[in-house]
């Protein structure tokens, strides 16, 4: 299986990566390779195997990238205008005032709520590891910021308070099977491109863009989200992950953004394009999410 490298394509039928196929194979590897595991017996195929893949990552990353160097590379490389063209990115970012989550809040039914949950639920990456592997070896300051967020994310030592268990909840109480084979491939895919970013070290600077948007835009829709699931009756514990989301993060977004980004782009201002990237991956993968969710949702 040939590596495309920098096609740029934008219409996922002529993309070796943007469709199903692909995509379920890269989610297939992501939850295998990044599962704890044993050593075996026949290791070396798992690194033969772990290289082909990592090959066809690094095109499918690529691909995305094509799609946002240019608009990335116009972006102010000073820290105060970097972060004025970043906060933007929650009003004129792709995909932002999206009109399927006010639908969601006003309008689905229980089992139309359901069927976007569970797409959400498949495809969600953890946000909690994501943090921890991007992370690694970042510069002191930006890597503190990233330390506290993910302490957040773990309930502060609290198992109680921890985001993940709080989404297996919800997948319990709204009874829902998140699959991989049963999930759009536009929903693994902006999956497996955070995975791709946040475990890939040329990446890093790319997953912190794309982990700050997702602080800086998720507010508004989990607050919609959240609207939507009281509507048919959960109740305030059981709707807790989407209520939550919607108030923490807004002062996530306020601190990464000052804590994380502002320092890293004043240290060296060529990580603007990068971060940029990042978050420009981010939305244009969640705008394929929206489109396509509201193309099943609404016929």
């Amino acid at each position: 299986m040939a590596t495309r490298l920098h096609s740029g394509a934008s219409d996922p039928g002529a993309s070796q990566f943007l469709n199903g196929n692909f995509q379920r194979e890269l989610a297939r590897w992501n939850r295998q390779r990044l599962a704890p595991a044993f050593p075996e017996s026949d290791w070396q195929k798992t690194i033969e195997r772990d290289a082909a893949m990592l090959r066809l990552e690094g095109g499918f990353i690529e691909e995305l990238r094509a799609q946002v160097t240019e608009q990335a590379a116009a972006v102010p490389a000073d820290a105060d205008g970097f972060i004025a063209w970043f906060e933007g990115l929650k009003e004129n970012g792709p995909g932002q005032g999206d009109p399927l989550f006010p639908w969601l809040a006003a309008d689905a039914n229980p089992d139309q709520l359901r069927w976007f949950f569970e797409q959400e639920a498949a495809g969600e990456a953890g946000f909690d590891d994501l943090v921890a592997l991007t992370q690694v070896k970042l510069p002191a300051q930006p890597k503190l910021e990233l330390a506290r967020n993910y302490w957040d994310e773990m309930g502060r030592g609290n198992a109680k308070g921890m985001h993940g268990p709080m989404l297996d909840e919800l997948v319990q109480t709204l009874g829902v099977t998140p699959s991989i084979e049963e999930t759009v491939w536009e929903s693994l895919c902006l999956a497996n491109a955070m995975t791709a970013m946040a475990t890939t070290r040329r990446y890093a600077w790319h997953s912190v863009g794309a982990l700050g948007v997702i602080e800086l835009t998720a507010p508004g829709r989990s607050a919609l989200v959240a609207k939507g699931l009281r509507r048919i009756g959960l109740s305030d514990r059981e709707r807790r992950y989407f209520d939550l989301h919607a108030v923490l993060d807004v002062k996530h977004s306020e601190a990464w953004n000052r804590e994380a980004l502002r320092p890293a782009i004043a240290e060296d201002p060529r990580r603007a394009a990068a971060i940029a990237e990042g978050a420009l991956i981010r939305l244009h993968c969640g705008a394929r999410c929206f489109d396509r969710y509201r193309e099943r949702l609404w016929g």
